[in-house]
């Protein structure tokens, strides 16, 4: 109820149906980030003893930051009870892996990528979470989000890729009208017009010529 009342920025989490001590939570890839556009999908897996001992954290999508399924090493996790507060929340531990994540410091459970991997990764996380049957079943928000984003990106892609000009050809009338939006396409044509009428000036010539022949004959 109260990351439900109090939404964090860039960060989405919900407890499985069938057990409530196993979350999951997608992580966005903030603006000006290598992660900009990424879905990061994970979980935490909460003791028992919860809130006097730390969830285990695990990122379940490729990230270029994290190993994939691995316990991650922060002090908000399991492997540091010592540093564990029992007053932080679900938006407490998402928040520090957010800004952990952000960061480059080495940890248990990170490796090192170039931030071209990480942005080429991002965009790879939202068809690798809509793979994902428990994310789907749990941030339907996020996969018509994710769809959306998807479909805008094609319809780019497809403009992007689209000739910008055509050679079309219109009937109007029975009569055929060429239509030529290229330049180049128009010097062609322009070419073959010039060509057309100097032949046919030529031929016309030739005629002349052979008919005042004929005369002077």
């Amino acid at each position: 109820m109260r990351i439900k009342n109090d939404p964090v920025p860039y960060i989405s989490a919900e407890p499985l149906p069938s057990n409530i001590l196993e979350w999951h939570y997608c992580v966005k890839g903030p603006e000006n980030s290598p992660y900009e556009g990424g879905y990061y999908h994970g979980k935490l897996v909460f003791p028992r003893e919860f809130p006097f001992k730390p969830p285990s954290i695990y990122m379940l999508t490729p990230s270029g930051r994290f190993n994939v399924n691995t316990r991650l090493c922060l002090s908000i996790s399991d492997f540091h009870p010592d540093t564990w507060n029992p007053a932080w929340s679900v938006s407490t531990i998402l928040t520090g892996l957010l800004s952990f994540m952000l960061e480059n410091a080495p940890t248990l459970g990170s490796i090192e990528t170039s931030d071209y991997t990480k942005r080429q990764l991002a965009a790879q996380s939202g068809t690798f979470c809509l793979n994902d049957s428990i994310f789907t079943e749990l941030f339907p928000d996020l996969v018509n989000e994710i769809q959306e984003n998807q479909r805008r990106r094609e319809a780019e892609l497809r403009n992007a890729a689209a000739p910008r000009s055509n050679l079309a050809v219109s009937v109007n009338g029975g009569a055929g009208a060429l239509n030529v939006a290229d330049p180049q396409l128009g010097l062609l044509a322009g070419n073959w017009t010039n060509l057309l009428v100097f032949i046919g000036f030529a031929a016309f010539a030739y005629a002349v010529k052979h008919i005042l022949d004929s005369m002077v004959d």
